[in-house]
C-alpha cells in the first residue's frame, strides 16, 4: 500500500506504545493507541484501520481474543503481533486465527519495519487481486491497437509522447473507436505499468453509487454499508485511473474530482479522514466537453484540469486503409478462439467491408467479424456472413453486377496470412519511418528484440 496507513498500536506497556508510535510516525504512517483489548476494539469500530500491532499478553484481556474479534469484523484487516521470544507458540494460535505474521521482543527495528511493510504490501495486492478477478469477471481485456494508417500513426505518435509523464489524458472519440485501448497503451508504456490501470465506466454506475465506488465508504456510511471499503482511487494507488464516459459524470461529483486532482487526497463517503493518493488520471468521452460547459452541464475548471493533454482517436471512417489488418486481426482472434484452422477473406466481402461505413466504428467491425466465424462453415469468410444492414445489401447488389464481368476474380478468397503479412510488412516500415531509419529504436517501438526485427525487415525486402 502506498502512501499513508492508518495504524492501531495496542500494548499496555506505554513506553513501548510510544517507541513503535515513534517508529511508525518515522515512516510516514498516522498511529492510534490503545492499551487494552476493549479500547482496542473500541478505536477500531471508530477507525477503519489499514493496519494492528498488538502484544498478546495484556492484564485485561488476551491478545488472542483481539485478533480473533478484528478478524471476525474485518477479515481482510493486516494484524502484525508482537510476543515474548518463549510464547512463540501463542503467536503460533494468532496467525491461524488471523494475524499475518509475528514479531518476538525485544524486536529489531529493521526487522519490525520490513515486517510492517511486507504487510501493508500484502493488503495492497488483496485489493488488486480482488479488482481484477472483478474486472475478469465482467470482461475487461487487454490488447494492441491495429493499424497503419496516417490518422491512427498520430495518434501512436501521441501516446508514445505522454506515456512516460503524469499528466493528465483526455481521450475523445466516437463510441467504438477504441479509446479504452488508448489508455490501455499509455499505461502499458508508462512508467506506472508495473501497477493496476482500473477502468471506470461512469454512465453505467447508478449515480447514488458512484461517489461510494471511487472514493470508498466507511462502515455504516449508508444503508448495506456493512463493513468499509476502498474506492477505486485507492485500488489505483500508484498506477493510472481511467474516467471512461466522464462526460456522464453527474454535477454533485464534479467538484470532488478538481479536488483530487488538484490536492491529490480522497475522504472516503462517510469518513473523516483524508488519504493520499498517487494516481494518473486518463479520462474518455465521446461527449462534446466544451458545449457541456456552455449547458452548465460539466464544470470548466475540471475540464481544463483533465484536458492537459487531449488525443482524439478517429473514427473507422477516417482511416478505412486498417479495415484490412483489422480484419485480419479479428479473423485471426476469433478463429483461434474458436479452435478454428485458417480462414480467409473472399476479395468480394473485403471490397464491401472497406465500402461500408462504419457507424459503430471498430467495435462495430470486431463484432461483424465475430458474427460470420461463428457462421461460417467452410474456411471462406463470404459476404453473405457480414450481416451489416441494408448499406451492405445496397453494396453486395452492386457488387454483385460488377462481378459477373469476371466471376474468378472476384471469388477469390485473400488468405489470411497475406493478410497478415501485410500488415506486418507495413508496420515494420512504419515503425523504422518513425524511428527516423533507426532499427534499434524502430525494434523498441514494436516491443521486439534487435534481432528479430532485423530478420523480420529482411524477410520484407528491407536492409
Amino acid at each position: 500500500m502506498n502512501g499513508r496507513a492508518l495504524v492501531l498500536v495496542v500494548d499496555d506497556d506505554a513506553s513501548l506504545r510510544e517507541t513503535l508510535s515513534l517508529l511508525l510516525s518515522g515512516l510516514g504512517h498516522e498511529v492510534v493507541t490503545a492499551s487494552d483489548v476493549a479500547s482496542a476494539l473500541a478505536e477500531a469500530g471508530r477507525h477503519d484501520f489499514d493496519l494492528v500491532l498488538t502484544d498478546l499478553r495484556m492484564p485485561r484481556g488476551s491478545g488472542l481474543d483481539l485478533v480473533a474479534a478484528l478478524h471476525e469484523a474485518s477479515p481482510s484487516l493486516p494484524v502484525l503481533v508482537l510476543t515474548a521470544y518463549g510464547s512463540i507458540q501463542t503467536a503460533v494460535d494468532a496467525m491461524r486465527l488471523g494475524a499475518v505474521d509475528y514479531v518476538t521482543k525485544p524486536f529489531d527495528n529493521a526487522d519490525l519495519t520490513m515486517r510492517i511493510r511486507r504487510a501493508l504490501e500484502r493488503e495492497r495486492l488483496r485489493m488488486e487481486n480482488d479488482y481484477l478477478r472483478a474486472a475478469t469477471r465482467q470482461g475487461v481485456g487487454f490488447g494492441a491497437i491495429v493499424g497503419h494508417s496516417a490518422a491512427i500513426e498520430t495518434v501512436f505518435g501521441l501516446i508514445e509522447r505522454v506515456a512516460a509523464t503524469d499528466s493528465a489524458v483526455l481521450v475523445t472519440g466516437e463510441t467504438g473507436t477504441g479509446k479504452e485501448m488508448v489508455a490501455r497503451e499509455i499505461h502499458l508504456r508508462s512508467p506506472r505499468s508495473a501497477k493496476l490501470l482500473v477502468p471506470v465506466h461512469i454512465a453505467s454506475i447508478p449515480s447514488e453509487l458512484l461517489e461510494s465506488e471511487l472514493f470508498g465508504h466507511e462502515k455504516g456510511a449508508f444503508t448495506g454499508a456493512t463493513a468499509s471499503g476502498p474506492g477505486l482511487f485507492e485500488v489505483a494507488d500508484g498506477g493510472t485511473l481511467l474516467l471512461d464516459e466522464i462526460g456522464e459524470a453527474p454535477m454533485h461529483l464534479q467538484p470532488k474530482l478538481l479536488r483530487v486532482l488538484q490536492d491529490g487526497v480522497v475522504r472516503r463517503v462517510g469518513g473523516t479522514r483524508e488519504r493520499r493518493v498517487d494516481v494518473r488520471l486518463v479520462s474518455a468521452t465521446n461527449r462534446d466537453l466544451k458545449a457541456l460547459i456552455e449547458e452548465k452541464a460539466f464544470r470548466a475548471d475540471l475540464y481544463y484540469r483533465l484536458d492537459v493533454i487531449g488525443i482524439r482517436v478517429p473514427p473507422l471512417r477516417e482511416r478505412m486503409e486498417d479495415i484490412l489488418p483489422l480484419t485480419a486481426h479479428f479473423v485471426d482472434e476469433f478463429a483461434g478462439r474458436l479452435g478454428r484452422g485458417p480462414m480467409s477473406v473472399s476479395k468480394q466481402a473485403l471490397r464491401l467491408l472497406e465500402a461500408y461505413h462504419w457507424p459503430g466504428n471498430v467495435r462495430e467491425l470486431r463484432n461483424a467479424v465475430e458474427r460470420a466465424v461463428v457462421l461460417a462453415r467452410g474456411d471462406v469468410l463470404e459476404t453473405s456472413l457480414f450481416d451489416l444492414g441494408i448499406v451492405l445489401e445496397e453494396k453486395a447488389a452492386a457488387a454483385s453486377h460488377d462481378s459477373e464481368a469476371a466471376p474468378d476474380a472476384e471469388d477469390a478468397a485473400v488468405p489470411l496470412s497475406d493478410m497478415v503479412s501485410q500488415f506486418e510488412r507495413d508496420t515494420i516500415f512504419a515503425a523504422l519511418a518513425r524511428a527516423g531509419g533507426v532499427k534499434r529504436h524502430a525494434a523498441e517501438l514494436l516491443g521486439l528484440n534487435e534481432r528479430t526485427f532485423w530478420y523480420k525487415l529482411r524477410k520484407y525486402g528491407g536492409s
